[in-house]
């Protein structure tokens, strides 16, 4: 038994004293592919791998793994509030950070939200043990933002549904274990009464997975074929045709991110490529005295302090069932344009060096080019801040919703490219 069964009624400072003297204790320093995650070649990202894997299931065996996980699938059943104290004390250390997201939302959170009991107990303890990486697969090639319109297509096939079609931008899949699929079963109904989610095994016959290569010389992102993929119906995620039911509650934990309850994180981190900060950049320009500079460095540093406190209010308010669920979306639009911001305050602040494409052609302020060029990512990944804003606008404001001309048609029958003839 791991001594966080111990804890039931434990007030959240005794949990506090007891977790900060473990992590002084068990954990390292922060290493900079906690940050970033980025590696500089793949067996360098899989000893990573192997490394976050070893390190969750320390959390787990501690009985710091899943504090708000129920404690039936081998969670710790604590409130919000003693996950907050953990990832306070766990500022400055190492922690497991490609089991933050998407494996630990939106994915376990919706296997918990939706699975059976089944789905529940055979995946949730692997996940917080440290045996199953997941990964979501969303998006689609020809699909753009609209999650609804998804072409990949599942068909029954006496206890199995056979799966076809492509899903893309998905971070990181060559080495995930599962991931949560969405797929169209019906094709005679509006689009959004004819999905289903099902859990997928990545490495097996039939799922391709390819590399993309992107502008600054990353290859996270992938793209997955699937070609007569036979999937169980025990591994659907709730009803036939009832996908975006669960879709929408999907997209909600995918919007609360890293500041999702479920999360294991230190406060404050900065996910951000570069490791060198607004000051770093200033000072190593020349311009640490220049008055316009500070500005833009202030600038920066509210930006960041207004993006924790609002994921915190809105990720307290969720958990304790308060307030619209869609206001997940504000939260997404203000990281998205906040980030772009704070990626051109670091570009000006650079100055001339910030045309280097290289640490060396940069005179040593960081490669903020090459970061000034990826700004526009942080608005797109993760749902884009064009959807947030219709969000915003229909679900929390209350405004009508724009006209569209697939409401009430049949999927089938609505054109999913140019005209011809």
């Amino acid at each position: 038994m791991s001594e966080g069964n111990n804890a039931i009624g434990e007030s959240v400072e005794d949990f506090r004293l007891r977790a900060r003297a473990w992590i002084k204790a068990n954990l390292g320093p922060i290493q900079p592919f906690d940050l970033t995650q980025d590696c500089a070649d793949d067996e360098e990202e899989l000893v990573a791998v192997a490394r976050d894997r070893a390190l969750q299931r320390k959390l787990y065996d501690a009985g710091f793994a899943g504090l708000c996980f129920p404690k039936e699938y081998g969670g710790q059943g604590l409130t919000p509030e003693h996950n907050r104290a953990f990832n306070e004390e766990l500022a400055g250390h190492e922690y497991p950070s490609r089991f933050t997201v998407p494996t630990f939302t939106p994915c376990a959170t919706v296997i918990m939200e939706f699975g059976t009991p089944e789905q529940k107990a055979a995946h949730i303890p692997a996940i917080l043990k440290g045996d199953e990486f997941w990964a979501q697969m969303l998006s689609e090639p020809g699909g753009g933002s609209d999650v609804a319109g998804a072409t990949t297509s599942a068909v029954r096939d006496g206890d199995d549904w056979i799966l076809n079609g492509a899903k893309v931008w998905t971070s990181r899949a060559w080495w995930h274990d599962w991931g949560i699929v969405l797929a169209r079963t019906n094709w005679n109904v509006p689009k959004h009464q004819g999905l289903t989610v099902f859990l997928m095994r990545l490495q097996q016959p039939g799922v391709e997975i390819r590399r993309i290569e992107r502008l600054n010389g990353e290859s996270e992102a992938c793209e997955e074929f699937m070609t007569d993929v036979r999937i169980p119906d025990s591994d659907r995620v709730g009803e036939i045709d009832g996908g975006w039911t669960v879709g929408q509650r999907w997209m909600f934990h995918e919007r609360m991110g890293h500041n999702s309850p479920y999360v294991t994180q230190p406060v404050g981190l900065s996910h951000g490529r570069s490791e060198v900060t607004p000051v770093g950049i200033a000072r190593q320009a020349g311009r640490l005295e220049d008055p316009a500079a500070q500005e833009l460095i202030g600038e920066s540093r509210a930006l960041g302090l207004v993006a924790n406190e609002l994921q915190r209010r809105l990720a307290s308010g969720a958990a304790a069932g308060k307030g619209n669920t869609d206001m997940s979306s504000v939260a997404r639009l203000f990281r998205g344009m906040a980030n772009v911001r704070q990626r051109t305050i670091a570009f000006d602040l650079a100055g001339a060096g910030a045309a280097g494409w290289t640490e060396e052609e940069s005179d040593g302020v960081g490669v903020q080019g090459m970061e000034f060029l990826m700004r526009q990512v942080s608005c797109i990944g993760g749902g884009t801040t064009e959807i947030s804003r219709n969000v915003i606008a229909e679900r929390v404001l209350g405004m009508p919703r724009e006209a569209s001309g697939d409401k009430g048609v049949a999927f089938r029958e609505v054109p999913r490219g140019p005209k011809r003839g």
